[in-house]
């Protein structure tokens, strides 16, 4: 059987800012800030969109999900996860994985990881062990050092289902 994959990248950064929910991968974590933007602001979610949607040149999330619209005013990015994933799937690809990265110095997350992992598998129709969510600092320097914001990095791989 022969079969061929795709490989995208994506990166997103917002800014922490007070009276707004912190949510990351679909969760809820308990912090004095949240992320500003247009919908959740889920920036681990908007990278992962992004790299999904690279894979298969199907363009990015302002693309699809532009910010001056209302539809999206405060939506859950995991559902545009799953609208991502049924994009693909009408272009002719399925998501394999993805491996993602959280950059931020505060607040923690590893008790959280699990959660956004499932989360996120739960979207793509993927088993959790597809997907890998890790969080890194940057030892207090830059905008996410200072708490300013959070920035995610992700990649993902997508299989053609229709060569």
């Amino acid at each position: 059987m022969s079969w061929k994959v795709r490989v995208g990248e994506g990166y997103d950064v917002h800014r922490l800012v007070e009276n707004r929910p912190l949510i990351l991968g679909g969760v809820k974590i308990n912090y004095c800030h949240g992320l500003e933007g247009h919908s959740d602001a889920d920036v681990l979610v908007h990278a992962i969109c992004d790299a999904l949607l690279g894979a298969a040149a199907l363009g990015d999330i302002g693309t699809h999900f532009p910010n001056d619209s209302l539809i999206f005013k405060d939506v859950s990015s995991l559902k545009l996860l799953a609208q991502v994933c049924a994009i693909l799937e009408g272009n002719g690809y399925r998501p394999v994985n993805v491996d993602s990265t959280l950059v931020m110095d505060r607040p923690r997350v590893a008790d959280y990881i699990y959660s956004m992992r499932r989360n996120i598998a739960r979207q793509l129709k993927l088993e959790i062990t597809d997907v890998s969510v890790k969080a890194t600092t940057t030892e207090g320097l830059g905008f996410t050092g200072t708490g300013q914001g959070i920035a995610a990095r992700a990649l993902a791989t997508v299989m053609v289902i229709n060569p």
